[in-house]
Formats: structure tokens, sequence, C-alpha cells
């Protein structure tokens, strides 16, 4: 009878309700915990390019970097294919391939190989974020949670999105638009009840509790913006348009990096994230703002005086940095590199309407916030965890009404231009290389297919 109420999503046993919360806090509070420690790890590790420079100088310190960068790239790539295939790139694709009973995680081997793999990979200065491993270790403290407490199948699933949720928490200090990402991302393969869907906030709530603990509290991207008049507002809408050809773009040029990649990897192995990471490695000392995740590249270009030519072409180099360091094959996500790219693009699209109407008060750091939740929501499709995340990483509250109008139009223009939602692509890509059929569309609880 419990089963039928929680089924239909009615609160029927209270018992069976605190035990499923308990689980959902503990997956959370583990969430956090090693989401935290892997970023504090990466932290430290990034600074290896100053030190070398004590040390080294002219083409001696760009080769070093190189080398350094290289053999992490190729490290990581090997022990992901030699142990844990599915740990490549971001996982989010994996979790919701699971979620859909199509996947199966695999935590004994995710969790170490993401962990070190990804601190490989990102402590290199690859162009990687750190929720995609984050998300994808979540997941798979929340299989092991479900699997040491012999939770029903339902229950699992319910905490596999949980601990996604605990993981994208951990990663931006974001727990609202960890909640709505698992809404909005995964309203498909998500078991929608009373159970667990709480088990997600109790979930978002204990990994950023964690975290804010052990990394301290505000937001990740503290970059406070006025807000805009409203006869600006069809600037925004104008960006809109702009960020959502550049997501469909993105996206394809992605899927077809990664298409090279593996293709390349079987003529000749590794060789794909060897230039990946020796390219890196040089930009690393020549132009470090070209490559890393990008969270302090934003702060930087934010605080700074670039010109619009100089922004575009750092865009430009971001972009194919950030596709190449993505199909090399080893761990990392790509929504840190995506709002970094945006951020270029914000900057020069807000400097140029600042030329041409400089009486209109705009600020090209408003353009550049309002850009990275327009390009998000280009690539993953997903406008409402566009602007809730960007509000919770830079704390421009003032910018809400912006943000919509361009995460609404970036959604739109993507839909025209024939996009689709990456990590719905790079699952089915996952699945037809493992010869299973995905299930047709499904109708989520929104009546959106």
């Amino acid at each position: 009878m419990n089963e039928d109420l929680l089924a239909q999503g009615q609160p029927g046993d209270p018992p069976g309700e605190a035990r499923y919360m308990a689980l959902a806090v503990l997956t959370g509070a583990l969430a956090g915990l090693i989401g935290s420690i892997f970023h504090l790890v990466i932290d430290r590790i990034l600074v290896w390019p100053r030190l070398l420079e004590r040390h080294l100088d002219g083409w001696m310190l760009v080769g070093a970097a190189a080398a350094i960068t290289m053999t992490c790239a190729v490290v990581a790539a090997f022990v992901v294919r030699r142990f844990a295939p599915e740990a490549g790139g971001s996982g989010v694709q994996e979790i919701e391939g699971a979620m859909e009973g199509l996947r199966e995680v695999r935590w004994r081997r995710v969790l170490p190989v993401k962990f070190f793999a990804g601190i490989a990979a990102l402590g290199s200065g690859l162009v990687l974020g750190r929720e995609g491993p984050t998300i994808h270790m979540g997941a798979s403290a929340a299989a092991a949670v479900a699997e040491s407490f012999r939770t029903s199948e339902l229950e699992r699933r319910g905490l596999l999105a949980a601990g996604a949720a605990a993981g994208l928490a951990c990663a931006f200090n974001a727990p609202l638009a960890a909640v709505l990402f698992i809404i909005e991302e995964t309203h498909k393969e998500f078991p929608y009840t009373f159970r667990t869907y709480l088990g997600v906030i109790f979930a978002a709530i204990a990994a950023t509790v964690v975290t804010q603990l052990l990394g301290g509290t505000g937001p990740d991207l503290p970059l406070p913006a006025a807000g805009t008049a409203l006869a600006l507002l069809p600037a925004f809408l104008l960006l809109g348009l702009v960020v959502g050809v550049i997501g469909v773009v993105l996206n394809r040029s992605i899927l077809r990096a990664v298409a090279f990649g593996a293709a390349l990897q079987e003529r000749v192995p590794y060789l794909y994230p060897a230039a990946i990471g020796l390219l890196v490695g040089a930009l690393l000392i020549l132009l470090p703002q070209a490559v890393t995740g990008g969270e302090s590249v934003i702060l930087e270009l934010a605080g700074g005086q670039m010109g619009i030519a100089a922004l575009l072409a750092l865009g430009a180099i971001r972009f194919v940095t950030m596709v190449g360091s993505y199909s090399s094959g080893v761990p990392g996500g790509i929504f840190a590199p995506i709002l970094a790219l945006a951020a270029c693009v914000g900057l020069a699209f807000g400097g140029g309407v600042e030329m041409l109407v400089p009486d209109a008060g705009a600020t090209p750091a408003a353009f550049a916030i309002v850009a990275m939740g327009g390009l998000f929501t280009a690539s993953v499709r997903a406008p409402i965890v566009g602007v809730a995340l960007t509000l919770e990483l830079t704390g421009s509250y003032a910018l809400a009404l912006p943000l919509m109008v361009t995460c609404a139009t970036a959604n739109l223009m993507a839909q025209w231009c024939g996009g689709r939602p990456i990590y719905t692509e790079l699952l089915e890509r996952t699945l037809a290389k493992a010869g299973i059929r995905p299930p047709p569309p499904a109708r989520g609880p929104t009546g959106l297919a």
C-alpha cells in the first residue's frame, strides 16, 4: 500500500519518508564533501604554472608547461579508457541514462577514476568545468548509499537525481539552480513523487552546507551589476539571438570533435589528448586567459578594459580549446567553460552597445552576466536553470528581467536553428555506441516532450 501511495506521489508512510530523507541528506553530505575536496585540490594544483616560472623562462618555460599538460591529459585519458570509460566527459548524460534504466552507475570504479583523473585533467589547465565530475561523483555516492541501504528501484532513481543535484550545488554553491536542473533537465527521467522530489531538495541543501563549511559562503562569481533601463531590453533580446546561434554551433562542434577524437583514438591511441595537452599547456604561459575552466578568467575580464576585438579573439580561442579539451576523453564538464566563453561575448556585445548608445547607461559587465545564462540555455536548453544559476553564481539579482529575456530568446533561437540539448545528444551517441536503442520521447509533467 505504501509503495502505491509513493508511486502516486502521496505522503502515506512517515517512517519510510523519514528514512528516505535521511538517505538523501547523507547522499548530499557525501557529494558535498567529495566535491569540496575535489575543488580544493584543483585550486592548490593550478598554481603550478606560476611556480614553474620561478625556475624557467622563455621557450623552455613554454615547452615544460606544454609537456606537463600533455602528460596529464594522456594519463587522465588512459586511466579513463582502462578502468572506467563512462567516466570520460561530463557524466551528466550517464546519470540521465541511469535514471532511465539504460545505463548503470558503477560507483566503485567511477568515483576513484572521476576524482583522480578529473584532478589531473582540470589541474593541468584543460578547459573543462568542475561541475561535470562533481555531478557524476554525487550520483555515484547516491548509488553507493542506495546499494548499502537496499532501497527500492524507485528510491534508487530518486537518489541518483538527488546526488546529481548535490554535485551541482557543490560545484557552484547554487542549491536552487541544482534543484531546478533536475526538474528541467531530467523531467523525462526523474520519478516525480512526494518522496523523491523532496529528497532532491534535502540533498542540495546538505551539499551546500558542507560546501560552505569547507569553502566559504557567498557567490562563486561575485559580479554585482546595477539594474538596466527598460529601454535596453531590445539589446538583451538581440544578445539572446546571438548566443542562441553560438550555442547551436558549440553543441555541433562538440559532437563532431568527440566523434573525431574517438575515430583518431582507434587509429593512433592517445594522439588526440596529447595534441590538445600540448596546445593548452603552451597557452597556459603564452595566453593564460584562453585556458583553464574559466572562473578566475571571468573575474579578471570583468575587472579589466579589454577591447572588443581582443575579447572576440579570446572568445574564439576559448571556443577551440574548450571543444578540444572536452573531446579529448578526460573527465570534465562544460558549464564553467560555457560561462567564460559567454563572458567574452557579452563584454564585447556590451562594449558595442555602449559605443552606439553612450547615454543609455549600458554596462558591459551586465551584458556579460546575462550572456552567461543565455549561452548556457542555448546549449543545455534549460532556460529556468540558466536564469537561476547565473543569479546565484553572480549575486546580480537586479538583472533578473534582462536574464529572462535573453535566456528565453536564446532558447527560442536555438530551437529555430535546429539545436537540441547537448546532454540528450551525448546520451544518444553513448547508447548508439553501446548498441542500445533509446525509448521514444516521453511527455514530461509539464506536457513538454
